[in-house]
């Protein structure tokens, strides 16, 4: 059985090598401040290169295997990043249900997540496209060996984009 955790015999850069119930108790919870990812691949080769690429940026990451564990997730945790597959169970970018999950929510809680879209249709960085799906950043599956780096910078200007945003909500929020 695959824990929603990352764990040890799946990716072996993961510090957990636990059981199965230990597994699952300790994917529960997330301290206040701790990165956070969701990753929602069903293709296990693209997961082999993504987590490990989150966990070494020191993200703790649950995997999303089936639409409804997704959508609970997304209502249960805080993610900072939510990394979805165009394809995802079979789906397209139109009836991709967790892509329409996270775009029907409030620009507040849309705000909360870095989304990012694996696309085979789309270039790395195409920001255009990525406005159209409402998603953060493309990364092309071919692209995909370079996924560290790219979030990186993603979240780099994204920050930068919304910091002054996210100041001026918390005066208004003040007074």
């Amino acid at each position: 059985m695959i824990s929603t955790l990352a764990c040890a015999s799946t990716f072996p850069r993961t510090r957990f090598v636990k059981s199965d119930m230990e597994q699952e108790h300790e994917s529960t919870f997330f301290n206040l401040g701790d990165n956070t990812a969701l990753v929602c691949v069903d293709h296990q080769q693209y997961q082999k290169i993504v987590v490990p690429q989150l966990i070494d940026m020191t993200y703790k990451v649950h995997l999303g295997l089936f639409a409804e564990d997704v959508l609970l997730k997304l209502k249960t945790y805080n993610y900072s990043v939510v990394v979805i597959y165009e394809n995802f169970k079979g789906s397209t970018l139109e009836t991709n249900p967790i892509l329409q999950e996270i775009t029907n929510r409030s620009g507040a809680q849309r705000r909360e997540y870095f989304v990012i879209l694996l696309s085979h249709r789309y270039a790395t960085n195409d920001a255009m496209s990525a406005f159209v799906h409402s998603v953060d950043l493309i990364v092309n599956i071919a692209d995909l060996a370079n996924f560290g780096p790219v979030l990186r910078r993603g979240v780099a200007e994204h920050r930068q984009l919304y910091q002054a945003f996210q100041e001026m909500l918390k005066s208004v929020h003040a007074l």
